[in-house]
Protein backbone atom coordinates (compact mmCIF):
# COMPACT_ATOMS: atom_id res chain seq x y z
CA UNK A 1 0.00 0.00 0.00
CA UNK A 2 0.99 3.78 -0.02
CA UNK A 3 1.77 6.18 2.47
CA UNK A 4 -1.60 7.41 2.04
CA UNK A 5 -3.06 4.71 4.13
CA UNK A 6 -2.67 5.13 8.48
CA UNK A 7 -3.02 1.67 10.14
CA UNK A 8 -1.94 0.37 13.64
CA UNK A 9 -1.48 -3.53 15.00
CA UNK A 10 -3.57 -4.45 18.18
CA UNK A 11 -1.49 -6.62 20.71
CA UNK A 12 -1.00 -10.00 19.45
CA UNK A 13 -2.67 -11.66 22.49
CA UNK A 14 -6.18 -11.69 20.96
CA UNK A 15 -4.32 -13.53 18.07
CA UNK A 16 -2.77 -15.92 19.68
CA UNK A 17 -5.98 -17.24 20.99
CA UNK A 18 -7.81 -17.48 17.56
CA UNK A 19 -5.07 -18.20 15.41
CA UNK A 20 -4.88 -14.83 13.95
CA UNK A 21 -2.41 -11.96 14.36
CA UNK A 22 -3.71 -8.87 15.82
CA UNK A 23 -5.73 -6.57 14.09
CA UNK A 24 -4.70 -3.02 12.52
CA UNK A 25 -6.24 0.43 10.76
CA UNK A 26 -5.00 2.21 7.31
CA UNK A 27 -6.44 4.48 4.99
CA UNK A 28 -5.34 4.70 1.01
CA UNK A 29 -7.40 4.89 -2.24
CA UNK A 30 -6.90 2.04 -4.69
CA UNK A 31 -9.22 0.81 -8.18
CA UNK A 32 -9.36 0.15 -11.77
CA UNK A 33 -10.89 2.10 -14.69
CA UNK A 34 -11.21 1.29 -18.77
CA UNK A 35 -13.04 -2.32 -18.47
CA UNK A 36 -12.76 -4.00 -21.44
CA UNK A 37 -14.86 -7.18 -21.11
CA UNK A 38 -13.90 -10.84 -22.32
CA UNK A 39 -15.95 -13.24 -23.99
CA UNK A 40 -17.39 -15.23 -21.58
CA UNK A 41 -16.18 -18.94 -21.53
CA UNK A 42 -17.34 -21.36 -24.16
CA UNK A 43 -19.02 -24.27 -21.94
CA UNK A 44 -22.66 -24.34 -22.29
CA UNK A 45 -23.55 -23.51 -18.86
CA UNK A 46 -20.50 -20.56 -18.86
CA UNK A 47 -18.23 -22.30 -16.39
CA UNK A 48 -15.51 -24.84 -16.92
CA UNK A 49 -15.73 -27.90 -15.16
CA UNK A 50 -15.11 -28.95 -11.28
CA UNK A 51 -12.31 -31.60 -10.29
CA UNK A 52 -13.43 -33.74 -7.85
CA UNK A 53 -12.97 -31.93 -5.09
CA UNK A 54 -15.32 -28.92 -6.57
CA UNK A 55 -12.95 -26.63 -7.59
CA UNK A 56 -13.31 -25.15 -11.64
CA UNK A 57 -10.91 -22.57 -12.82
CA UNK A 58 -11.40 -19.36 -13.06
CA UNK A 59 -8.70 -18.58 -15.76
CA UNK A 60 -7.44 -21.20 -18.44
CA UNK A 61 -3.73 -19.74 -18.56
CA UNK A 62 -4.10 -18.48 -21.85
CA UNK A 63 -7.29 -15.63 -22.71
CA UNK A 64 -9.21 -13.40 -20.30
CA UNK A 65 -12.87 -15.18 -20.81
CA UNK A 66 -14.71 -14.63 -17.91
CA UNK A 67 -12.56 -11.36 -16.63
CA UNK A 68 -12.97 -7.76 -17.68
CA UNK A 69 -10.66 -5.00 -17.12
CA UNK A 70 -8.10 -2.69 -18.49
CA UNK A 71 -6.40 -4.92 -20.73
CA UNK A 72 -3.73 -2.42 -21.34
CA UNK A 73 -2.64 -2.89 -17.47
CA UNK A 74 -3.02 -6.50 -17.53
CA UNK A 75 -1.49 -9.38 -19.78
CA UNK A 76 -1.14 -13.39 -20.08
CA UNK A 77 2.63 -13.92 -19.48
CA UNK A 78 3.73 -17.73 -19.00
CA UNK A 79 0.00 -18.82 -17.83
CA UNK A 80 -0.17 -15.78 -15.70
CA UNK A 81 -2.16 -13.23 -15.22
CA UNK A 82 0.17 -10.02 -14.62
CA UNK A 83 -0.64 -6.71 -13.27
CA UNK A 84 1.71 -3.64 -13.76
CA UNK A 85 5.23 -3.06 -15.52
CA UNK A 86 8.57 -2.95 -14.13
CA UNK A 87 9.83 -0.21 -16.65
CA UNK A 88 7.38 2.46 -15.45
CA UNK A 89 5.59 3.77 -12.53
CA UNK A 90 1.42 2.57 -11.98
CA UNK A 91 -0.02 5.92 -12.66
CA UNK A 92 -3.35 4.18 -10.05
CA UNK A 93 -4.79 1.26 -8.76
CA UNK A 94 -6.19 -1.18 -11.70
CA UNK A 95 -8.41 -4.25 -11.05
CA UNK A 96 -8.95 -7.41 -13.06
CA UNK A 97 -12.27 -8.72 -12.24
CA UNK A 98 -14.78 -11.70 -12.57
CA UNK A 99 -17.79 -11.90 -14.69
CA UNK A 100 -19.67 -13.74 -12.30
CA UNK A 101 -20.10 -12.92 -8.35
CA UNK A 102 -19.97 -15.00 -6.08
CA UNK A 103 -21.05 -15.37 -2.06
CA UNK A 104 -19.99 -18.29 -0.16
CA UNK A 105 -16.90 -20.09 -2.03
CA UNK A 106 -13.47 -21.10 -1.33
CA UNK A 107 -10.82 -19.57 -3.58
CA UNK A 108 -7.36 -20.42 -4.38
CA UNK A 109 -4.50 -19.59 -6.04
CA UNK A 110 -0.60 -18.55 -6.61
CA UNK A 111 0.62 -15.25 -6.66
CA UNK A 112 4.68 -13.28 -6.65
CA UNK A 113 4.74 -9.33 -6.26
CA UNK A 114 8.37 -7.78 -7.99
CA UNK A 115 9.54 -4.36 -7.68
CA UNK A 116 10.42 -2.45 -4.76
CA UNK A 117 7.78 -1.49 -2.60
CA UNK A 118 5.15 -3.56 -4.42
CA UNK A 119 1.54 -3.83 -3.36
CA UNK A 120 -1.70 -5.55 -4.21
CA UNK A 121 -4.28 -7.91 -3.20
CA UNK A 122 -7.25 -9.87 -4.07
CA UNK A 123 -10.53 -8.19 -3.81
CA UNK A 124 -13.80 -10.50 -2.79
CA UNK A 125 -17.23 -10.04 -2.39
CA UNK A 126 -16.85 -6.41 -3.93
CA UNK A 127 -18.40 -4.16 -6.51
CA UNK A 128 -16.68 -1.98 -9.01
CA UNK A 129 -17.99 1.51 -8.23
CA UNK A 130 -19.78 3.22 -11.26
CA UNK A 131 -18.18 5.68 -13.74
CA UNK A 132 -14.38 5.13 -11.23
CA UNK A 133 -11.53 3.39 -11.58
CA UNK A 134 -11.66 2.30 -7.81
CA UNK A 135 -13.35 -1.02 -6.31
CA UNK A 136 -15.15 -1.25 -3.08
CA UNK A 137 -15.65 -4.31 -1.40
CA UNK A 138 -12.99 -6.66 0.85
CA UNK A 139 -9.31 -7.30 -0.03
CA UNK A 140 -7.09 -10.29 0.67
CA UNK A 141 -3.73 -8.06 0.88
CA UNK A 142 -0.73 -8.59 -0.46
CA UNK A 143 3.12 -6.26 -0.27
CA UNK A 144 4.81 -4.01 1.82
CA UNK A 145 3.57 -4.87 5.47
CA UNK A 146 0.44 -5.76 4.92
CA UNK A 147 0.81 -9.81 3.37
CA UNK A 148 -2.33 -11.69 4.57
CA UNK A 149 -3.94 -9.13 6.08
CA UNK A 150 -7.89 -7.97 5.10
CA UNK A 151 -8.46 -4.65 4.09
CA UNK A 152 -11.62 -2.91 3.37
CA UNK A 153 -11.87 -1.35 0.03
CA UNK A 154 -12.75 2.17 -0.51
CA UNK A 155 -15.69 1.71 2.31
CA UNK A 156 -14.21 1.63 5.65
CA UNK A 157 -10.78 2.29 4.21
CA UNK A 158 -8.81 0.09 7.12
CA UNK A 159 -7.33 -3.05 7.70
CA UNK A 160 -10.02 -5.41 9.42
CA UNK A 161 -7.76 -7.88 11.19
CA UNK A 162 -4.01 -9.76 9.98
CA UNK A 163 -0.88 -10.70 11.34
CA UNK A 164 1.87 -7.62 12.42
CA UNK A 165 4.22 -6.33 10.29
CA UNK A 166 7.04 -8.62 12.21
CA UNK A 167 5.11 -12.10 11.57
CA UNK A 168 4.83 -11.52 7.97
CA UNK A 169 8.34 -12.33 6.59
CA UNK A 170 7.74 -15.95 7.83
CA UNK A 171 4.62 -15.78 5.79
CA UNK A 172 6.52 -15.18 2.21
CA UNK A 173 8.94 -16.08 0.01
CA UNK A 174 9.42 -13.40 -1.58
CA UNK A 175 9.49 -12.86 -5.56
CA UNK A 176 8.76 -16.29 -5.63
CA UNK A 177 5.16 -18.09 -6.21
CA UNK A 178 3.21 -18.08 -2.97
CA UNK A 179 -0.09 -19.59 -2.05
CA UNK A 180 -3.32 -18.12 -0.82
CA UNK A 181 -5.93 -19.60 0.14
CA UNK A 182 -9.29 -17.79 0.86
CA UNK A 183 -12.81 -18.96 2.48
CA UNK A 184 -15.87 -17.13 2.91
CA UNK A 185 -18.85 -18.58 4.41
CA UNK A 186 -22.06 -16.49 5.30
CA UNK A 187 -20.47 -13.28 7.38
CA UNK A 188 -17.22 -15.22 8.42
CA UNK A 189 -13.60 -14.22 6.12
CA UNK A 190 -10.52 -16.43 6.55
CA UNK A 191 -7.13 -16.01 4.84
CA UNK A 192 -4.37 -18.29 4.75
CA UNK A 193 -0.99 -17.56 2.95
CA UNK A 194 1.02 -20.62 2.43
CA UNK A 195 -0.67 -22.52 4.76
CA UNK A 196 -0.54 -20.31 7.53
CA UNK A 197 -4.02 -18.71 9.13
CA UNK A 198 -4.03 -14.83 9.09
CA UNK A 199 -7.49 -14.11 9.75
CA UNK A 200 -10.63 -15.67 10.83
CA UNK A 201 -12.84 -12.32 10.79
CA UNK A 202 -16.57 -12.58 11.46
CA UNK A 203 -18.24 -8.95 9.56
CA UNK A 204 -20.42 -7.56 12.58
CA UNK A 205 -22.41 -5.10 10.02
CA UNK A 206 -25.30 -6.94 8.67
CA UNK A 207 -25.94 -4.21 6.20
CA UNK A 208 -22.62 -4.97 4.10
CA UNK A 209 -23.10 -7.00 1.32
CA UNK A 210 -21.54 -10.55 1.27
CA UNK A 211 -21.83 -11.53 -2.73
CA UNK A 212 -19.82 -9.67 -5.44
CA UNK A 213 -17.05 -9.73 -7.87
CA UNK A 214 -13.59 -11.37 -7.56
CA UNK A 215 -10.57 -9.12 -8.25
CA UNK A 216 -7.09 -8.84 -9.40
CA UNK A 217 -5.13 -6.02 -8.04
CA UNK A 218 -2.32 -4.00 -9.30
CA UNK A 219 -2.00 -1.08 -7.00
CA UNK A 220 -0.39 2.53 -7.84
CA UNK A 221 2.91 3.29 -7.02
CA UNK A 222 6.42 2.81 -8.27
CA UNK A 223 7.41 0.11 -11.23
CA UNK A 224 6.25 -3.33 -9.89
CA UNK A 225 4.27 -6.42 -10.82
CA UNK A 226 1.64 -8.53 -9.26
CA UNK A 227 1.65 -12.06 -11.02
CA UNK A 228 -1.19 -14.64 -10.24
CA UNK A 229 -2.04 -17.99 -11.65
CA UNK A 230 -3.35 -21.49 -10.62
CA UNK A 231 -6.60 -19.63 -9.77
CA UNK A 232 -9.07 -22.12 -8.97
CA UNK A 233 -12.64 -21.89 -6.78
CA UNK A 234 -15.04 -24.07 -5.89
CA UNK A 235 -18.77 -23.10 -3.87
CA UNK A 236 -20.04 -23.87 -0.66
CA UNK A 237 -22.86 -24.40 1.46
CA UNK A 238 -24.39 -21.27 2.79
CA UNK A 239 -23.26 -20.55 6.25
CA UNK A 240 -23.69 -18.14 9.35
CA UNK A 241 -21.60 -17.08 11.79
Amino acid sequence: MNDLRQRGFLPAAALLLSGVIGASAETASRGAAGAEQAPAPAAADGQCPADADGFRPLFNGKTFDGWQGDLKTFRIEDGAIVGGSLAAPIPRNEFLTTTEEFDDFELRLKFKLLGEKANAGIQIRSQRIPDHHEMIGYQADLGQTYWGCLYDESRRKKVLAGPKPEEQAKLIKAGQWNEYRIVCRGRQIQLWINGQATVDYAEPDETIPQKGLIGLQIHSGPPSEAWYKDIVIRKLPAGGR
